[in-house]
């Protein structure tokens, strides 16, 4: 087996136009890239692939939500806030870096370079020839870059743990490590937080401020009345979208894994907080996933263990049946597009590491040459969405569930006495109704406590940040009876948020390789759901004895919705093949004398390089059951006899 080599696979891509810089000729812009045809065909079979998966299978309910989206709602959502990256800059250059990342490629550079000596070490101690002149200077070079074993232990649990960290912690590792500016070699910078929305603004005036919406959910919570109604009032359901999002990348790298504007998938499945189970459940509990979790994680490993996602609910690895079921979803949807099982895993995120909503959450990360990358993210949202956007609109998000046995319960409640709090308070008595209306039942005892405490006088602070005086004339805490015949609750929500700019590459490198003993044929084994070609039509040579049959060929293939690209240059059919198999396309139908004579044509596999020679009905009726996934191409072979045919170059 070849040794992968991103350089020629790199190289390959650009030549057949998968994707480009943006804006190249002048210049261009980091994080900013253009698909060209094969990568948007690429690109929209995998979001095909997506839709049929979730939104079809599953009944979703799909949205097309607006990417300019006004502060208010991101200041709510908490992203203004909280959306950060941590940065450090060269002291010298001033070039930025995230922090994270920079520690990453620091530790493991140099647990890389450890490995390669202890490997040279084992070559050079086997060699009879060691105790030679050269052979004295290769392993003392060898030496010179070998760490000590409670070193590399070190480095390890750091980065088993580097997502635990804030700033703080960052910078803690740098100065431990040592760690530079990597091409200069100068001093960093402390690290510091960085936002990573783009921010603008909506109208002429330019007084609504904005942002281009970092993620695709929020169009969802702020819609999910309309959908709980359209779908009837009946819970759970799920709602999706598939869109364009923004984030300004400190420091964007590594191609198509970190980018500035990015398309992403995303379900919103809304569900009871009291019951989390999926009525599926049982279709995926024997799956098998590789599952890295938090507590393997804290005893610095990063080794995942192979466990069924039943058994991993059951001891609750993962939080609840739901979350499990669209882990289970999420990776036969990312093996159905061709990502290899072995180079797949979950993570689950650390305690410092999970985002301000999520009370559990997992990545589905993808090893590449770029080493593990978070692809999918999945989340438990609890209610936080839903119920930080009706607080600030007063708009009541809730699903409402006739009981049938009614529900007596007490509650504390506040009132306000209205004819003495707002008289007294004037002009602040908005804010601190706000607070106060803002506090739950445990708070509001506290408050009853403090008046209390203080002989019926105590201070809260208004929304807008300062203290006011309260007396037990403003208002009333008390324990209230309430009889429930509805149930009210806010739904929580689990989030699986797809990367497809990542997916496609990762797919792209897992389906890449060569030909054995020609690295220079190179192929991408596309399944052919997603190929972004799904047949070359390719007549033996410009004799106009076969312009009318490619031209009928090419009309009958079009009609039944298959992507053809037809090559009719002076190449030999070889060349053609190899040009062809760069792309992805997995099925060719070649044109030759006889084609002309009997009306039979051959059916090229790209893998094997195999053919089969069959009438044009029969081929394209194998050829649709081949794109659609109905048959193997061994099963083909065994129907069929092999046509033999040389590749000539």
């Amino acid at each position: 087996m070849t040794t992968f080599n991103r350089t020629a696979l790199e190289e390959v891509l650009k030549k057949r136009f998968f994707y480009t810089p943006s804006f190249h000729i002048y210049g261009g812009v980091a994080g900013l890239y253009d698909y060209g045809p094969p990568g948007c065909a690429l690109q929209a079979n995998i979001i095909d692939l997506w839709r049929r998966h979730f939104v079809l299978e599953e009944e979703m309910l799909e949205m097309d939500g607006s990417i300019m989206t006004p502060a208010d709602v991101l200041i709510t959502s908490g992203h203004v806030e909280k959306f950060t990256d941590w940065m450090v800059r060269d002291l010298e250059t001033g070039e930025i870096f995230r922090a994270d990342h920079l520690i990453k490629a620091v530790l493991e550079t140099r647990l890389n370079g450890d490995e390669q000596a202890r490997k040279a070490e084992i070559v050079a101690k086997s060699d009879g020839n060691a105790k030679s002149e050269k052979g004295k200077k290769k392993n003392n070079k060898v030496q010179a870059v070998k760490l000590e074993d409670s070193v590399v232990a070190d480095y390890e649990t750091t980065l088993a743990q580097i997502d635990n960290h804030g700033g703080d912690g960052l910078e803690e590792i740098i100065n431990k490590y040592n760690i530079k500016s990597p091409e200069t070699g100068n001093d960093l910078s402390k690290p510091v937080e960085f936002n990573l929305m783009f921010e603008s603004s909506i109208g002429p005036t330019g007084h609504i401020k904005g942002y281009l919406r970092p993620e695709t959910a929020q169009g969802q919570f702020l819609n999910f009345k309309r959908f709980l109604e359209f779908n009837n009032d009946k819970m759970p359901f799920a709602s999706a979208s598939i869109g364009r999002s923004f984030r300004n990348e400190i420091s964007p790298r590594s191609g198509l894994l970190r980018v500035r504007e990015f398309t992403m998938a995303e379900v919103e499945h809304y569900v009871d907080p009291k019951n989390k189970n999926h009525s599926r459940f049982n279709e995926v509990k024997d799956l098998k996933l590789r599952l890295l979790s938090r507590g393997v994680q804290e005893g610095g490993k990063m080794e995942p263990i192979e466990i069924t996602i039943g058994e991993a609910v059951e001891k609750k690895i993962v939080d609840n049946e739901t979350l499990g079921y669209f882990l289970a979803r999420i990776y036969l949807f990312l093996i159905k597009l061709g990502i290899k099982p072995d180079r797949l895993r979950f993570r689950q995120h650390m305690p410092n590491e999970m985002a301000h909503y999520a009370c559990d959450c997992w990545d589905a990360d993808i090893k590449s040459s770029y080493g593990w990358i978070e692809c999918v993210g999945c989340a438990d949202r609890s209610a936080y969405d839903l119920t930080v956007h009706s607080n600030r609109t007063n708009e009541k998000l809730v699903v409402r569930e006739s009981l049938a046995e009614p529900n007596v319960y007490e509650k504390t409640v506040l009132e306000i006495n209205k004819k003495v709090f707002g008289p007294k308070l004037r002009q602040n008595s908005k804010t601190v109704e706000d607070y106060l209306t803002s506090l739950n039942e445990e708070q509001l005892e506290a408050l009853k406590k403090a008046l209390e405490d203080g002989n019926g006088v105590t201070k809260v602070p208004g929304t807008d940040g300062n203290q006011y005086e309260i007396t037990n004339e403003y208002l009333t805490i008390k324990r209230q009876t309430f009889t429930e015949h509805v149930r009210e609750y806010i739904p929580n929500v689990i989030e699986p948020s797809f990367g497809i700019g990542r997916i496609l590459y990762s797919l792209i490198e897992h389906v890449y390789w060569t030909r054995e003993g020609d690295e220079q044929r190179s192929v991408l084994s596309f399944p052919p759901r997603v190929a972004p070609f799904k047949c070359l039509l390719v007549p033996l040579s410009n004799n106009p004895a076969f312009t009318d049959l490619v031209g009928d060929l090419a009309k009958r293939l079009r009609k039944l919705s298959i992507a053809i690209k037809v090559d009719d240059s002076s190449n030999s059919i070889g060349r053609r093949y190899a040009r062809n198999d760069e792309l992805g396309t997995p099925f060719a139908i070649t044109i030759d004398f006889q084609s002309v004579n009997d009306g039979t044509v051959t059916l090229r596999e790209r893998d094997t390089t195999k053919q089969i020679r069959e009438n044009v009905d029969t081929i394209l009726q194998v050829l649709m059951n081949l794109v659609e996934e109905n048959v193997t191409w061994e099963k083909v072979m065994e129907t069929y006899p092999t046509f033999t045919q040389q590749e000539l170059d």
